[in-house]
């Protein structure tokens, strides 16, 4: 990944404050496949974070054990900024 391009993507995501912008922001950098696939791996990260067992998570988000594996596997070894922004830490 171009670091410059991430810089300036995290900058333009880290300064907006409405909803509405954000959802707007959202709506335009990815397909609805994409922001759908964000927003299951969010509820992936919820779920396991609360205790949930993986196959529970994935026959109630319909995605593969594989799936709910590599959300745990990032809970465990990758950074902790979701475990953060959702005040679990």
């Amino acid at each position: 990944m171009n670091d410059k391009y991430d810089k300036e993507l995290v900058k333009l995501l880290s300064e907006i404050v409405n909803q509405e912008t954000m959802s707007a922001i959202l709506s335009n950098l990815l397909t609805p496949g994409e922001r759908e696939e964000l927003g299951a791996r969010l509820q992936i990260f919820k779920g396991l974070i609360s205790g949930q067992s993986q196959r529970d998570l994935a026959k109630k988000l319909n995605v593969s054990l594989a799936t709910i594996s590599r959300g745990s596997r990032e809970l465990k070894y990758g950074k902790t900024g979701v475990v953060k922004a959702l005040k679990y830490d």
